[in-house]
């Protein structure tokens, strides 16, 4: 790599495991997701000096991680990132800091780099879905979480003799063939139901945070619902795909910062 460092990001959450190979200047050696069972492929990416991981899927995730890495680059230096009380910018605001997961925390500093000096809600849309109220001084006041998109629905399916599970596709694929917001089939009926309680909760957290703030919030938008959460939406919004692959880059820079002085 001429001399560049560059660390590996994982970014492991309940359904997929993302990464990147990014190096101090800002170049990227390469960046994808894939499932828990499957692996990625690291086979031509160079040697990266560590890696820096946010796991919130357990012990199970963390050994194939593990194996994962050693079996690319054995003995490569890797840190876990927990939640801190003050890192980068940003003030946790938990009565217990560490508890907050580790995916929230780097989000919370990716959002506070991508929109400096702006009050933010940010929305995540993965297995739960996840608020975070950060104000313009970087302070990290609290959250909300609930299930996600998906989860309703799993949970409808499985606890409801009469009601089918349906997984994200076959949600979207019964919304794609309904014309009205009252819908005409139980698949499409279950699909929208939960994702207006979606877009629902989102709505009313912006508006009630606006209101406590007396000021304007950013509402930004990420994970694998977003794109039909956002489409339910009536009130404005940002979409940022890479809050904690971002936020894990900044921990690692100022790490590495650190050491040097």
């Amino acid at each position: 790599m001429s001399g560049v460092a560059a660390r590996l990001l994982i970014d492991a959450g309940n359904s997929r495991i993302k990464w990147s190979l990014i190096a101090d200047n800002g170049a990227e050696f390469g960046r994808d997701a894939f499932e828990h069972e499957a692996a990625p492929d690291w086979a031509v990416l160079p040697q990266p000096d560590g890696a820096w991981i946010s796991n919130v899927a357990g012990a199970s995730a963390a050994g194939r991680i593990d194996a994962l890495i050693d079996s690319r680059w054995p003995g490569l230096p890797r840190t876990i990132v927990r939640a801190q009380a003050r890192q980068c910018g940003v003030t946790n605001c938990y009565e217990e800091p560490s508890s907050l997961g580790s995916d929230r925390w780097c989000g919370l500093i990716g959002a506070r780099a991508a929109f400096p000096g702006e009050n933010l809600l940010i929305a995540t849309f993965g297995t739960a879905t996840t608020l975070e109220a950060l104000s313009a001084d970087g302070t990290f006041t609290g959250g909300l979480i609930a299930p996600g998109w998906s989860l309703m629905m799993h949970s409808l399916g499985t606890h409801t003799a009469q009601l089918p599970t349906l997984d994200a596709a076959a949600a979207r694929s019964a919304l794609g063939a309904t014309r009205s917001l009252f819908a005409n089939s139980t698949r499409a009926a279950l699909s929208a139901g939960c994702l207006l309680a979606q877009a629902g909760l989102i709505e009313r957290a912006w508006q009630d945070l606006r209101a406590d703030w007396q000021a304007d919030v950013r509402l930004v938008l990420g994970g694998g619902a977003a794109n039909e959460v956002a489409g339910a939406l009536d009130v404005p919004h940002t979409r940022h795909d890479s809050l904690v692959l971002a936020g894990l880059a900044l921990i690692a820079r100022d790490a590495a910062d650190r050491n040097l002085s």
